[in-house]
């Protein structure tokens, strides 16, 4: 991921693309500011799966954002929070879709024998380890829910 994104910070810079470019610079910093909190606590450097779940929360940073400035009548700094998206999501993996998300907590459920809420943190856990960075975990929570009442 490291190279991916050192990579994409000099093709930006060489086509003088400022959207792309600060963005890049933006999960950089973001990604640094991990390896730095990471360090304090004697871990090792931010690994890709961190740095995933770092692209997930600025995405869903963003997406607050834009949202907030639609309803404030600021279409132009919403379109650009909704650009800013796009790049971050070009570094993530695809995104699975709401059946296949759906297909795989039965799965898992049936995987891990659960039966009930108790069992939820277990089916989450797995998920997470599974598929980091390719579906939203606030919806797949509540699906799960659904799924174990």
């Amino acid at each position: 991921m490291r190279e991916q994104l050192s990579a994409a910070l000099k093709e930006s810079m060489k086509a003088k693309d400022a959207r792309r470019l600060s963005t890049v610079r933006l999960i950089q910093t973001a990604v640094k500011d991990r390896d730095i909190a990471n360090r304090g606590t004697g871990k090792d450097e931010a690994s890709d799966d961190d740095i995933l779940q770092i692209l997930q929360k600025m995405v869903k940073q963003r997406e607050e954002s834009a949202k907030i400035y639609d309803e404030a009548g600021r279409a132009e700094l919403a379109s650009q929070e909704r650009e800013e998206i796009e790049i971050i999501r070009s570094f993530m993996p695809e995104q699975l879709s709401d059946e296949k998300v759906s297909e795989i907590i039965k799965g898992v459920i049936a995987e891990i024998g659960a039966e009930g809420m108790r069992d939820m943190g277990k089916v989450i856990a797995a998920l997470r380890e599974r598929y980091a960075g390719q579906m939203d975990f606030a919806k797949a929570s509540g699906m799960v829910k659904d799924l174990l009442k």
